[in-house]
């Protein structure tokens, strides 16, 4: 025995099917909210005004940064403009995912003459060096480092 499909079936069916698309989005965007890392400055007007400065100074270093993973060791290597190795003044940083901040780390990182240096696991995936460095004369550096592990 069959039943008849009438309008209030189909409008039952429409009601639940787009309720639970809603539902769906709701939860992702409350979790998206929930997980943002936070602000980069408090004022990104003020900030935008001294931008430019900064970002000369920086290109002016002539710096070339780059990182890898292997081995279980992750190295930062900072080259000048004629290729030579950098070691700055002072160096942060924080390696995390894109997406959220549960994995970051800041790494241990030793100057080992060419490079920066830290012993540390990873995943495969990419991953994000977040890098602030002032040169000797205090010009301050900071550049996001993407590291590509593959194993």
């Amino acid at each position: 025995m069959t039943k008849e499909l009438t309008g209030k079936h189909v409008l039952a069916i429409f009601v639940v099917a787009f309720g639970i698309i809603i539902a769906v989005n709701i939860t992702l965007a409350v979790n998206a909210v929930k997980t943002f890392p936070g602000l980069e400055v408090k004022n990104s007007y003020v900030a935008s005004q001294q931008f430019d400065e900064r970002k000369a100074a920086q290109e002016a270093l002539g710096w070339d940064v780059a990182g890898t993973h292997e081995a279980g060791v992750l190295r930062l290597s900072i080259r000048n403009a004629d290729g030579t190795p950098v070691e700055a003044a002072s160096l942060y940083a924080v390696l995390g995912r894109a997406t959220h901040v549960a994995d970051d780390v800041e790494p241990a990182f030793t100057f080992d003459g060419s490079d920066y240096v830290a012993s540390m696991e990873l995943a495969d995936g990419n991953w994000h060096l977040r890098m602030r460095a002032e040169s000797v004369d205090g010009t301050p550096f900071n550049q996001r480092v993407i590291v590509n592990v593959v194993r």
